[in-house]
């Protein structure tokens, strides 16, 4: 009976049972997607990873990310987890992450009680045309005029951010049905919808996501989302350069801290975002 190794992590937290679970599968190179896939919808988790050799020895791994519904480009906390599991395993960084999105590069930071992974962004800054208020409102459970406008941005994944206040932000809820009808109006945002929420106060962001698409109806932390937001308020503003400290998970009753940087650069804007990991379990998977 084929066996994977597996270590599962809690992501953007310094406390077990915080931040974002995930899950790492070491030496998947002889395992299909459809049994990613199920492994996928087993574990239920947001997403998690599977690692194999990369196509390029210059690289550190191959990268396959899954949801419980589908197979993603790239995402944060995968990627910072991954970094974690890597440097656990004795390897060195920085790490070199081949997935379709693009070379995901993380650095860790081996701070003697808590490591800390942070990873930078595979593409700059792009912008899309956002679906009115009206299509993105009912997806919270909220009308129009409690929302700002939607903008759409993508550093690797594509997302929705949507500023509104903190009595807002604390009533939202996933309406799953209404990502379905956003997704009919909207054919490019069908396979996967991230939209987040979020209100600012300087530097600080909280934050909450919901991406029922593909088979998460909220997220604790989203590292891609948080990337792109950071990446998009710079791009609002005249400054080189934003930190922010982004919270999420809070509802959810698994709070997450993420620190996230946006850089002006001559080919454009570029996003990294990191934070702590700690153990939960480690096993073999039986396939």
């Amino acid at each position: 009976m084929p066996k994977l190794r597996f270590r599962m992590i809690d992501v953007f937290t310094e406390v077990r049972f915080g931040g974002n679970p995930l899950g790492v599968f070491f030496d998947a190179d002889e395992i299909d997607a459809a049994i990613m896939q199920t492994m996928a919808r087993e574990l239920n988790m947001s997403e998690i990873v599977f690692l194999s050799r990369p196509t390029d020895p210059a690289n550190t791994a191959r990268v396959r990310i899954f949801t419980p519904e589908l197979e993603i480009a790239f995402a944060g906390h995968p990627n910072v987890g991954v970094g974690w599991a890597l440097a656990e395993d004795g390897l060195t960084g920085p790490f070199r992450l081949e997935q379709p999105a693009g070379i995901v590069t993380v650095e860790v930071d081996d701070d003697p009680t808590v490591r800390r992974c942070r990873i930078a962004a595979p593409k700059t800054l792009q912008l899309g045309e956002a679906p009115d208020r009206t299509l993105v409102a009912p997806c919270a459970s909220l009308q129009q005029d409690e929302i700002g406008m939607p903008r759409l941005a993508s550093v690797g994944l594509a997302t929705l951010c949507v500023e509104v206040s903190r009595e807002v932000l604390d009533r939202a809820s996933c309406d799953p049905a209404a990502f379905a009808r956003l997704a009919m109006q909207r054919p490019d945002l069908a396979d996967i919808c991230l939209l987040m929420l979020y209100t600012r106060d300087q530097r600080r962001i909280n934050a909450r996501m919901f991406a029922p698409l593909s088979g998460t109806i909220e997220d604790p932390a989203t590292g891609s989302a948080a990337a792109a937001l950071a990446a998009l308020l710079l791009a609002e503003s005249k400054d080189d350069q934003l930190i922010l400290e982004v919270t999420q998970g809070v509802k959810m009753g698994r709070p997450s801290e993420m620190q996230v940087e946006a850089r002006r650069t001559p080919d454009g804007i570029r996003a990294w975002v990191g934070g702590a990991c700690v153990p939960v379990l480690s096993g073999e998977a039986l396939l």
